[in-house]
């Protein structure tokens, strides 16, 4: 059957391979139809008008995780500084958390990324042909354990299939727009997307560590997307730049990279507790808010300074626990309090059989 396309550029974003694989997925149903496919990883990536052209007939794809309910503030950007219309068809792809439980397929909620993502895009001038969600397996190991292999592969199973029909259909030029059926679900999270965005994301970046099960390899600075790890004192160092896309931590071949997670919820209890509340009454107290007055103004101005002072604590805690692990007695303590340290918490891992094949 012929295609009103000749041919298909996919541009993702990828952090543990599961974007990567359904843009896989879709390019192979393009090659089978005739159409010339390019896929794109916008890591670096400076110029994406330089592969693809004015010509209505390439039809261009946007995949990408969804992190906070949004998409990464990479791929944020990278649409941000997309080119205006160029006469192409568009489509948009969001992989989320998908779980399983027993035999029910359970979807993730992808929040901002899909409606964002097509305002942007359509203010741009282009014409969105397609939105589809994509339920494949949370990789988010910070918050829950990997899931089972098996149960992966179910998830993976399931999610070629809808990937490769979806394919087919928009190269038959139909329109689908599957993510409008989860609408006031994504709705009722968009809050968190906004606050994740603005000040969420820069608290998780400071939950990584580097035990002393770390070898120096490096692969963790080297494969980062976002160049956010560096090497400080001889051990990884994560910025505010971290995303959070989890590749270096379920990468690392020595599984070093835990999630520091009873430290975390202690300096967050400390700031809320006692820093914060310290610092906003003596601010209160000098006066200088005495022309606002209402309860409402005090509340909101609360919130600003006790966020304000939180990033500043963490980051100030977090530079004190990267030099303190250094210290076998601190670096125990710090890993044996996590639940990441322990094998129970699986590392997300992409079954083989589903690894790139373009």
């Amino acid at each position: 059957m012929n295609s009103i396309y000749n041919r298909l550029v996919v541009f993702y974003f990828s952090g543990t391979g599961n974007a990567r694989r359904t843009a896989e997925w879709i390019a192979d149903e393009a090659q089978k139809r005739g159409l010339k496919t390019l896929l794109i990883n916008i890591d670096h990536l400076s110029d994406p008008a330089q592969f693809f052209d004015d010509d209505n007939k390439t039809l261009v794809g946007f995949c990408a995780p969804t992190h906070g309910f949004n998409f990464p503030p990479v791929m944020l950007s990278f649409l941000w500084n997309f080119p205006k219309q160029r006469g192409n068809d568009v489509f948009i792809i969001n992989t989320r958390a998908g779980m399983k439980i027993s035999k029910l397929f359970v979807p993730g909620l992808g929040g901002l990324a899909q409606y964002f993502a097509a305002l942007l895009l359509w203010l741009k001038g282009y014409k969105i042909k397609g939105m589809q969600p994509m339920d494949l397996p949370s990789n988010w190991i910070s918050l829950h354990p990997g899931l089972r292999q098996k149960v992966v592969e179910s998830i993976f199973e399931r999610c070629e299939g809808i990937s490769r029909k979806f394919a087919n259909k928009l190269i038959d030029g139909k329109n689908i727009y599957k993510a409008l059926w989860s609408f006031p679900f994504d709705m009722a999270v968009a809050p968190i997307a906004f606050l994740y965005f603005i000040i969420g994301r820069f608290v998780i970046a400071k939950t990584f560590v580097a035990t002393n099960n770390c070898t120096k390899c490096g692969l963790c600075v080297k494969q980062c997307p976002v160049n956010a790890i560096k090497m400080i004192r001889n051990r990884p160092y994560w910025t505010f730049s971290c995303e959070s896309c989890m590749r270096c931590m379920n990468n690392c071949p020595e599984r070093a990279i835990e999630t520091a997670q009873s430290f975390s919820i202690a300096i967050w209890w400390i700031i809320v507790s006692v820093i914060a509340p310290w610092i906003i009454s003596k601010v209160f107290d000098l006066g200088w808010f005495t022309t606002f007055s209402s309860g409402t103004f005090t509340g909101i101005l609360s919130d600003i300074l006790t966020w304000l002072i939180g990033l500043t604590v963490i980051w100030l805690a977090y530079e004190a626990i990267h030099y303190l692990m250094r210290f076998k007695i601190f670096d125990h303590l710090v890993a044996y309090t996590s639940f990441t340290k322990y094998k129970f918490w699986r590392r997300y891992k992409v079954p083989s059989k589903f690894k790139a094949s373009l």
